[in-house]
């Protein structure tokens, strides 16, 4: 069984979503004999942004015709990662109500029509179902579910609506949020978080038994 372990932070070792995703990681592993690990860190090694110079290496569907792409540097491994992989633990906090760039960016690569998904007369179908992801969500606000400013939630609504796209329903949010209204508060919101990772690592584990 093999985990992909992604994160995205820009903000090293004072990020909450980094301090999250290491310890479900490490949890999983303790749990789940023989779990392979494969670690990708989108800001000490960014994928480049998709563009126009790498569109017709990407996606040459959507490319002029005879235009020659540039090479995607890092581009082609990350959707050989995600579709080898189980299990998928992505470190996403919150930027201005969204995801990192250096996570939106990862997303054009493994987002590619004929590999993760199809369009069909009847609609698009995912092609990557059978994997789970744990999502390990940091805000400094508070934007849950019945939250005065849920309706900014593009973090996390956006992730859920991406990896069902693909075909994968099976999606669980860790989440820290509040973490910019103090210190209280964010000791309080990671320990709840924290606290959570039994539970989900049971669940994976009950899983990879069936």
């Amino acid at each position: 069984m093999k985990l992909l372990h992604i994160d995205s932070s820009i903000t090293g070792t004072n990020s909450a979503s980094r301090q999250l995703s290491a310890a479900l990681v490490a949890a999983l592993k303790a749990a789940i004999p023989g779990l392979e690990v494969i670690r990708r860190d989108l800001d000490a090694n960014p994928i480049p942004h998709l563009d126009s110079k790498r569109l017709p290496t990407v996606r040459p569907a959507n490319a002029p015709a005879g235009v020659v792409g540039i090479a995607d540097e890092g581009g082609a491994d990350a959707l050989d990662e995600f579709l080898g992989a189980d299990i998928l633990v992505i470190g996403a906090p919150m930027y201005n109500f969204g995801i990192p760039s250096q996570l939106k960016a990862w997303i054009d690569r493994i987002a590619i029509a004929g590999k993760t998904f199809s369009y069909t007369p009847d609609g698009p179908i995912g092609l990557a179902g059978g994997k789970r992801v744990i999502v390990a969500s940091s805000r400094g606000g508070l934007y849950a579910p019945g939250m005065p400013f849920e309706a900014n939630d593009f973090q996390e609504k956006y992730l859920r609506a991406v990896f069902a796209f693909l075909g994968i329903g099976d999606i669980e949010i860790i989440r820290a949020e509040g973490l910019a209204l103090g210190p209280a508060h964010r000791e309080a919101a990671l320990n709840a978080a924290h606290a959570t990772i039994p539970t989900t690592v049971a669940a994976a584990r009950s899983r990879q038994a069936a």
